[in-house]
C-alpha cells in the first residue's frame, strides 16, 4: 500500500496486508490526556464536518476501549539513519502513531506532536473527508506504525497583504492549509508602500489614509499589471487577535511585519511630519523601491515604538519583523537632524544610520520581551547583535549572517520565492523574475553546506514568500502558492538519509495522490502537467 503523506514522515512501517488496524465510523470516541483536550477537539471538528459522524470524546480513565488514544510520553525514539538530521529544538514535536488491533495510538512528548500525528491520520482518511460534507461510510485504516518529527524548528509562510489586501476569510483559510502541511509560522507582511493593513490607537490615519491607493500603475515587468481600480483594505484589532487564536489553536504562530525605516510611504502620506521633506505623498501607486523613508527626529521615533506597542499587544508571540529591507539614503544626506546624528556618532556614510535606527527600535522591543527579525540588509549596518536575520537575497547571506554570530531563517528569493512563475511558459502568470520549479523547491536545501557544521544550529528555519504586487486576489495567490508549498513544506519537514533518500520522482507520486485532497477542499492549485490555458 502507497502512502501518500505530505510532508513525508520520518519512517513508515506496514504491517499484515490481510488486517486492518482500526476500523473508524460513526460514534467513534477518541480519548485523551487531560493536556490534549484542545487537539482532540479540533480534530473532532475537523471530523465530523467531512464525515457527519458524531464523535466523542472522553479522558483516557472514561473511555478504555476508545478507537483513538491520544497520549504524553517524555520523547520518541527516532529511526537511528535519521535521528541526527532532526533539530534540538523540534523534538517535542516528535510523534508516533499506531495501528492495529482495532485502534489508533497516538503518543507524543506535547500538544504540538499530538496535532502532527493527527494531520498525519487526516491523511490516512479517504479524500472525501477534506470537504466540509458528505463522506458518511466507515474508514479502514491499514496496520502501520509511523514515527516522525520535524527537521527544522521554523517553517514559515509570508502573505504579503500590503501590496494587495487579502480578506481575513483567506488569510484562516491559508491558516489551516499551512497546518495540514505541518508549517508553523505565518508571517503576514502587514505595511509597505503601497498600504497600511493594521489599526493603530491613536493615528486614525494609517488605515483612513494609509489603507487605500488610487490605483496600481503597474510597473516595467508588463503593462498588464496596470489597475485603475481603487484598492485598499484593512484589519481591525478584533481581526488580527481572531486571526492569531485561530492559528494559535493549530500551532501556528503569526509573525507580524511592519517595515520601517524603509518601505514606509503609506505611514508618510498619513503622517506627512514622519517624511524628510515638505513634498505631500499619496500612497504610492507603483511597484518597485521609493527614495522616501522616514526621518530619524524624535516624534517620528516614538511614532515608530507606539506602532509596535499596539503590534505587541495582539500578537503574543516572541518575536517581531521590523523589515530594515531596501532603505534608501538620500534624504538622510540632506536632513539636518540626520547629519546631526552622523555628527553625534562619528558616522561616515548614512548607511550607519540604519543601524543606529534599529538598535533603537529592537532596544524597545527587548524591553517588551521581544526579539527583533529583519532582512539580511541589516547586516550592512551593525545589525541588533541579538536579531534574527532573515537570508533573501542569496544563500551567502545567510552564510554571512551565521557567521556574524546571527540566529537565521533562510528565504533565498531563488528557491523561495512563489511570486516567481513556475516555469518559462507565456501562460504562466507573470513574474518579476525567472522561473522557480516545482522540481527546484524540491530540491533546494534550507541548510546552506557552506556554513559550518558546528554552526548549523543557528539556521532555525526557511520560509517561502509569497510577495503580492502582481497577485490581486486569494484565488490568484493559492494558485502561486500551491503545489510548491508542498515542496516547501517536505524540505523544512522531512530528513533525508542514505535509507531514505530524497526523490522528486517519488515525491511527485505522493503530491499526485495528495492533490486529489486539495481538490476536495477547494483549493485553486497549478496542475503539474502545466499552467491553465484560458
Amino acid at each position: 500500500m502507497n502512502i501518500a503523506i505530505v510532508p513525508r514522515p520520518l519512517g513508515v512501517t506496514l504491517g499484515r496486508t490481510d488486517r486492518t488496524g482500526c476500523r473508524l465510523s460513526d460514534g467513534l470516541v477518541i480519548s485523551h490526556a487531560p493536556e490534549l483536550v484542545r487537539e482532540a477537539r479540533w480534530f473532532r471538528q475537523v471530523l465530523e464536518a467531512g464525515t457527519g459522524w458524531l464523535i466523542h470524546l472522553a479522558p483516557h480513565e472514561s473511555a478504555p476501549d476508545a478507537a483513538i488514544e491520544l497520549n504524553l510520553a517524555p520523547q520518541i525514539e527516532l529511526p537511528s539513519d535519521v535521528a541526527s538530521g532532526v533539530h534540538d529544538r523540534t523534538r517535542d514535536a516528535a510523534y508516533r502513531l499506531t495501528s492495529a488491533g482495532g485502534r489508533i495510538v497516538i503518543t507524543s512528548p506535547g500538544a504540538e506532536g499530538t496535532f502532527y500525528a493527527l494531520q498525519t491520520l487526516r491523511q490516512l482518511l479517504p479524500d472525501a473527508t477534506f470537504r466540509k460534507a458528505g463522506y458518511a461510510e466507515p474508514v479502514s485504516i491499514p496496520e502501520l506504525e509511523i514515527v516522525d518529527a520535524p527537521r527544522l524548528a521554523w517553517r514559515g509562510v509570508l502573505l504579503d497583504v500590503a501590496r494587495h489586501f487579502m480578506p481575513k476569510s483567506f488569510i484562516l483559510e491559508l491558516i489551516d492549509l499551512l497546518a495540514l502541511h505541518k508549517c508553523n509560522v505565518l508571517h503576514l507582511h502587514l505595511t509597505d508602500d503601497q498600504g497600511w493593513r493594521i489599526e493603530v490607537e491613536g493615528y486614525p490615519r494609517l488605515t483612513e489614509v494609509g489603507a487605500w491607493r488610487r490605483e496600481s500603475t503597474g510597473s516595467d515587468v508588463t503593462a498588464a499589471d496596470s489597475d485603475e481600480s481603487f484598492h485598499g483594505g484593512f484589519y481591525t484589532r478584533e481581526d488580527l487577535e481572531e486571526i492569531v487564536a485561530y492559528a494559535g489553536e493549530r500551532h501556528v504562530e503569526v509573525l507580524p511585519e511592519i517595515d520601517m525605516p524603509g518601505h514606509m510611504v503609506a505611514a508618510i502620506a498619513a503622517y506627512p511630519a514622519l517624511g524628510n521633506t515638505d513634498e505631500r505623498l499619496s500612497v504610492r501607486p507603483s511597484w518597485g523601491i521609493s527614495s522616501h523613508v522616514l526621518n530619524l527626529e524624535d516624534d517620528t521615533l516614538r511614532f515608530c515604538t507606539d506602532v509596535l506597542d499596539e503590534v505587541v499587544h495582539i500578537f503574543p508571540g516572541p518575536y517581531v519583523h521590523v523589515g530594515g529591507d531596501e532603505c534608501p539614503t538620500t534624504e538622510w544626506k540632506t536632513d539636518p537632524r540626520a547629519q546631526e546624528i552622523m555628527h553625534e556618532e562619528g558616522y561616515v556614510d548614512e548607511v550607519q544610520l540604519q543601524g543606529w535606527f534599529n538598535a533603537r527600535v529592537a532596544n524597545h522591543l527587548a524591553q517588551r520581551h521581544r526579539r527583533v527579525v529583519a532582512w539580511d540588509d541589516v547586516l550592512e549596518s551593525d545589525a541588533p547583535p541579538d536579531a534574527i536575520v532573515m537570508a533573501w537575497q542569496d544563500e551567502a547571506r545567510g552564510v554571512a549572517a551565521v557567521a556574524a554570530g546571527h540566529d537565521v531563517v533562510m528565504v533565498p528569493q531563488e528557491w523561495l520565492y512563489f511570486d516567481r512563475p513556475e516555469s518559462a511558459d507565456p501562460d504562466e502568470p507573470v513574474g518579476f523574475s525567472g522561473p522557480t520549479t516545482l522540481e527546484k523547491v524540491y530540491l533546494h536545501d534550507p541548510v546552506p553546506k557552506a556554513i559550518p557544521a558546528g554552526d548549523r544550529h543557528r539556521v532555525l528555519g526557511a520560509q517561502c514568500q509569497l510577495w503580492t504586487e502582481l497577485v490581486a486576489t486569494p484565488r490568484e495567490a493559492q494558485y502561486r502558492y500551491f503545489p510548491r508549498l508542498c515542496a516547501f513544506a517536505e524540505i523544512a519537514w522531512s530528513v533525508e538519509s542514505a535509507e531514505r533518500p530524497k526523490s522528486y520522482e517519488e515525491f511527485e507520486g505522493r503530491l499526485r495522490q495528495h492533490l486529489e485532497r486539495l481538490t476536495a477542499m477547494g483549493v485553486n492549485f497549478r496542475p503539474p502537467e502545466g499552467p491553465h490555458h484560458e
